[in-house]
This record gives C-alpha cells, sequence and structure tokens, in this order.
C-alpha cells in the first residue's frame, strides 16, 4: 500500500532507487542541448529509440536562421537514429503524449517542467534537464528520490462559469509556488472523478508552479474511455490507504474565476477584482489549455461577434486543428477577428508569434507569467478560456457570463 507515486515507483517516500523509464521526450530545445550532452558522454548509441521522441514544438517555424540550424542539425541525428519523430506543425510535447501514448503506471520523463502534465493518466511523469536525458538516451534508465505526496481532496462539481483553470490557480495560490518542492499532488475524491480528461491535464499541468515532482490522478473510468477510444486496453488504479505529508480541502462549487496577476503564478484573485483592466492582446492555446475543448468553448462565446484586441489562438496538436477545421470552430474564430497559429507552444516562451512590447498587457491561458517571458516589458495575466473569450470581445478584464 501507498501513495500513487510509491506504487509506480515501487518504493517509500525518501528511498532512492534507479529505473527503467517507459517514454522519454525532448522538443525542440531541450533536444539540442540534449544532443549536445549525449555527444559530450562518447555518443555511445541509442538505448530502445521506440520509447524515445523528439517533439518540436517550441520555436515552429523557426524564428531565424541560427534557430533553423540547430533544428535541421536535430533532424537530421533523429532521422539517423530512429527516434520517434514529430515535426514542425505536429503539435506541443505534452499534448502529442496524451494523444494515446503515455499510459496508467507508467514512468515518464521529458526535458521540459510541464512534463507533470501527462499524471493525468495515472502515470508518474516529470520533467528534467538535458544531461539526465542524454543518459537516458544511452541506458534507458534514470534514478529518482521517491517523492511525498500531498493529498488535493476535492469534492463537488464545478458550477457556473468555473474552469478546471480557475481551479488550478486557485491551488497553486493555497500553496505557493515552493509550497510542494520536490512533493507529488494527487488528486483525488468523488470531485477528482468527476473532471474530464482535458480538466485533470489542466490541473496535472500546473503541479510544477508549486514546485512539486509531479501531478496525478488515478486512472478511473474516464482515463480507461479516453485510452480505449486510442486503442489500448488499460485497467483503472484503485486507490488504497496511504499516508500523505498534508491533504488540503477544497469544494468545487465554491471555486470562482480567477487571474494570476503578474509576475507570480500564486498571486491570484477573483475576475472581479480585476474588471475593466485594460489589455492589448489575448492568448489562448498552450499545454494548459491549447485542446480542442479549449477552442470550442472560447469559440461558442465570441461566434457571430468580433474580438475587440489582437486575439492568438494556438491549437495544441494536429489533431486539434483537423478536428477544429472538421466542426467549424476554426471558422467560428476566424470570423471573430481571431489569429491561428501553427500548433505548438506559439508566443508562451516569448520566441515569436505575439511577443509583446514594452507596457503591452496579455491576458494568457497559459501557465507562466514570470516578468519579461513572453516580451521585455510586457506584462501577463492568466486566465481561463472562459475569462480569456469575454475579454477578448470587451478588450478589457471581463468576468465571464456578464459580456
Amino acid at each position: 500500500m501507498g501513495t500513487l507515486s510509491e506504487r509506480i515507483l515501487n518504493g517509500s517516500a525518501g528511498e532512492y532507487f534507479d529505473c527503467s523509464v517507459d517514454r522519454a521526450y525532448v522538443h525542440d530545445g531541450t533536444g539540442v542541448l540534449t544532443l549536445e550532452a549525449w555527444k559530450n558522454m562518447g555518443g555511445r548509441g541509442i538505448q530502445d529509440a521506440a520509447h524515445l521522441y523528439v517533439l518540436f514544438d517550441h520555436i515552429v517555424p523557426a524564428n531565424n536562421s541560427t534557430t533553423a540550424t540547430l533544428q535541421h542539425e536535430l533532424r537530421e541525428f533523429v532521422c539517423s537514429s530512429f527516434l520517434q519523430f514529430s515535426d514542425i506543425g505536429g503539435g506541443i510535447c505534452h499534448q502529442l503524449m496524451s494523444e494515446g501514448i503515455v499510459l496508467p503506471g507508467e514512468i515518464v520523463v521529458g526535458a521540459d517542467s510541464h512534463t507533470c502534465t501527462l499524471g493525468a493518466f495515472g502515470a508518474f511523469a516529470t520533467g528534467l534537464g538535458a544531461t539526465d536525458m542524454a543518459a537516458i538516451w544511452m541506458t534507458g534508465e534514470t534514478w529518482f528520490r521517491v517523492p511525498e505526496s500531498v493529498g488535493i481532496h476535492l469534492s463537488g462539481t464545478l458550477t457556473g462559469p468555473a474552469e478546471a483553470k480557475d481551479l488550478a490557480l486557485t491551488y497553486v495560490s493555497r500553496l505557493g509556488m515552493d509550497g510542494a518542492s520536490y512533493q507529488s499532488l494527487e488528486f483525488v475524491g468523488e470531485g477528482a472523478a468527476a473532471i474530464p480528461m482535458d480538466g485533470r491535464l489542466t490541473l496535472c499541468n500546473l503541479a510544477v508552479e508549486t514546485g512539486a515532482k509531479a501531478g496525478m490522478f488515478y486512472a478511473d473510468d474516464i482515463t480507461v474511455q479516453y485510452l480505449a477510444a486510442a486503442g489500448h486496453t488499460v485497467q483503472a488504479q484503485e486507490p488504497e490507504p496511504c499516508t500523505y505529508i498534508r491533504e488540503i480541502d477544497f469544494d468545487l462549487p465554491d471555486i470562482v474565476p480567477v487571474i494570476a496577476v503578474p509576475p507570480r503564478v500564486d498571486t491570484v484573485k477573483p475576475v472581479s477584482d480585476l474588471a475593466g483592466l485594460s489589455i492589448d492582446q489575448v492568448f489562448v492555446g498552450t499545454c494548459t489549455n491549447g485542446r480542442y475543448s479549449d477552442l470550442a468553448r472560447f469559440a461558442r462565446v465570441v461566434k457571430g461577434r468580433k474580438v475587440a484586441v489582437r486575439t492568438i489562438v494556438v491549437p495544441a496538436s494536429r489533431a486539434v486543428l483537423e478536428k477544429a477545421i472538421r466542426n467549424g470552430v476554426l471558422m467560428d474564430l476566424v470570423e471573430a477577428g481571431c489569429s491561428i497559429g501553427t500548433p505548438g507552444c506559439g508566443p508562451c516562451l516569448g520566441a515569436h508569434m505575439g511577443v509583446l512590447g514594452e507596457g503591452e498587457v496579455c491576458l494568457s491561458t497559459a501557465n507562466r507569467n514570470f516578468r519579461n517571458r513572453m516580451g521585455v516589458g510586457g506584462e501577463i495575466y492568466l486566465s481561463s478560456v472562459a475569462t480569456a473569450a469575454a475579454s477578448a470581445l470587451e478588450g478589457e478584464i471581463t468576468e465571464p457570463g456578464v459580456s
């Protein structure tokens, strides 16, 4: 018996152990660093290329010739080494891994801090550095200290315009940006069982914003059905009696639309407190809120109207884009005046496709609002899709359901 992390890692909290990795991935940015580290280690072959992924998403299409050259070199290496590969336009690495690849009980590592997103499937998923990833390329193994776990008990269901993103920002505010350092957040309770997979991915995505090593849901009927649609037959994970280092309760009907105020993710206020604040840009997308359900929800609000500020919508993957095209969501967005970006991270990391000018304000559905992240001198406020949609129509922060 034990927490979900302890069961998957087969150890007690605080223990160190070596383990085989089920899936490991890098993106175009960290892949370049991993390749360099791998060469510096002697470049002694690749272990289990079928479970190693290189997924271009951060600066795609390339923003300058230097980036293009680095991507070209990494692309050539991947093709010659037979690693699993997704090129420009495939989508965000975490989203691609969520589209029928990661399975319950697996140990998944990615050279990106938001790898914790994939704990939504009942996997132990966490980020690590390029040097560790290079060693995994060579050996297929890594090491961990088994984290202590925090029980996030959810009861009831979200009501009104509140979304999983509002719950995510609320728990980050409660824990603080270093309140769960090297711990695992485990979302449990009857309220957790009612949250759909897209919401679980959002909740696990922000776990790292508390310093957590992982964010996890137990695989249940929702997980089984989701993966069955991708051709996988998996078993649910039954919770067992366990000891959490801390337990926090959230009554979901009490969650209201909130916004994270720059420059900290844990500085969170109700949208009503910020209503009327002028914005220059709205950004909908990223590994937090770029899935089809997010785009469709945004489109329902803006359909038949026009956005009042520049609004950038970036699908999280090609599959998301294709579904949005088939179902008319993309047309609704374009007719409302939104700009559609290549599937990937878009302007989230401040490299291109929507960088802010000095003094400009962006309302974003992403996961980070650090100073200068999306442009020197710009400010980023984080919100749910519903809040972003209402605000895009008004050109100022607006409570969802009010405009």
